[in-house]
């Protein structure tokens, strides 16, 4: 069901940044991340119940997505990861939130870890499905097993000219392919999808999403106001912070695999738990589960 929480809007440095809130203002507050391609609506039975527990929920919309927009046309509409954890920062700091647990999938996810292993002090605790979500560019470009490389075609398509034009006229049938594809087995797919798919019609989504899937192999530049960002991910920063990893086991991206490949990126408390029957799109499959892990995150910390 869609929420019923209000819609606000916050001015950054970047964006007029969109924003659905639920719970008492002065709460403990708790951000929750959207990936590429859903919106807010994948906390929609999330965030109700972590209201009524008392804490303050802030669910963005990301650049390029439903009513969030840039502030100026000169500003790049940058997809890169540096962009979203900049977003993020600078969301938390015109709602004067010192510090906020994080939760995230996707491109929500790789924002939440980057925040959280650059500005640890920012972060009381992360969710983050699919483990460690900051991209490796400098070898994004080495080969990996036919098995995992045909999964990941609409990449490759999104780095020619007619996966521009593709997406830019078929923005809606080929998101919603994607979520087909990505949680094969999640029977609730087709009607979530309709309530999502608006969001896609922002004039900046196309842009952004292009650009994201080429920066991510190196093959375009950066905005160059992030630069000194990217270049502290190269590293690949540990994560210190209490972290529990939720990963669908039937993530059609990538599904979860023994042993842990992420385990020596977090140098904090960590756990990892494989979701059997879910796949990508994690909080809206197994919206328990994620309530959970918040739960315990908050009460542990």
């Amino acid at each position: 069901m869609p929420s019923s929480a209000s819609l606000h809007r916050v001015t950054t440095p970047s964006l007029h940044l969109a924003y659905e809130e639920h719970g008492p203002a002065n709460a403990e507050p708790v951000i929750l991340l959207h990936g590429f391609p859903y919106d807010v609506r994948a906390y929609d039975e999330i965030a109700p119940p972590l209201a009524e527990r008392g804490y303050r929920v802030i669910v963005p919309y990301l650049r390029g997505y439903g009513p969030t927009r840039f502030v100026s046309e000169q500003i790049m509409r940058s997809g890169q990861q540096a962009a979203l954890a900049r977003d993020l920062l600078e969301l938390m700091d015109a709602l004067h939130l010192p510090q906020a647990t994080l939760a995230g999938y996707d491109w929500g996810g790789r924002a939440a870890c980057i925040v959280a292993a650059l500005w640890p002090q920012r972060v009381k605790g992360l969710m983050s499905a699919d483990g460690y979500n900051i991209q490796d560019i400098p070898g994004a470009c080495e080969p990996r097993a036919p098995e995992i490389e045909h999964r990941l075609w609409y990449q490759y398509y999104f780095n020619t000219q007619r996966g521009v034009d593709g997406l830019t006229a078929n923005r809606r049938a080929f998101c919603e392919l994607l979520w087909r594809q990505w949680s094969p087995t999640w029977n609730q797919g087709p009607q979530c999808y309709g309530l999502s798919a608006p969001s896609f019609d922002n004039p900046d989504f196309v842009e952004v999403v292009i650009h994201s899937y080429r920066h991510r192999f190196g093959y375009v530049p950066g905005d160059p106001s992030l630069e000194s960002i990217e270049q502290a991910l190269q590293a690949q920063p540990p994560i210190q912070v209490q972290t529990i990893a939720l990963c669908g086991a039937d993530d059609g991206v990538g599904p979860a695999t023994e042993p842990d490949p992420d385990i020596g990126l977090f140098s904090g408390p960590y756990q990892r738990r494989i979701l059997p029957g879910v796949g990508h799109n994690l909080p809206q499959e197994a919206p328990q589960a994620t309530l959970d892990a918040l739960l315990e995150l908050l009460q542990n910390a």
